[in-house]
């Protein structure tokens, strides 16, 4: 499948696009991932699974790509 096809089935939400991807290899880079049991309001689970969905991801994915864009935010002002 070529990437622009990819590309448009990500764009029109068709499918989850990261089936078309070898996953089973990827490891994190200087990370020992360490269990954290976070509690979230029910609105805040439900807008999570929403964007989750909208992008084609995983709701711990999101959670962890948006805790990531805002420590690196973070990192670079101070």
């Amino acid at each position: 499948m070529k990437a622009s096809e990819i590309d448009q089935k990500f764009d029109e939400n068709q499918e989850d696009v990261l089936d078309y991807f070898d996953t089973s290899k990827i490891k994190m880079l200087n990370e020992t991932p360490k269990r954290v049991n976070i509690d979230f309001p029910a609105w805040m689970v439900e807008s999570l699974d929403k964007e989750a969905k909208h992008i084609g991801v995983s709701r711990q994915a999101i959670i962890k790509m948006w805790l990531a864009e805002k420590l690196q935010q973070l990192s670079t002002q101070s």
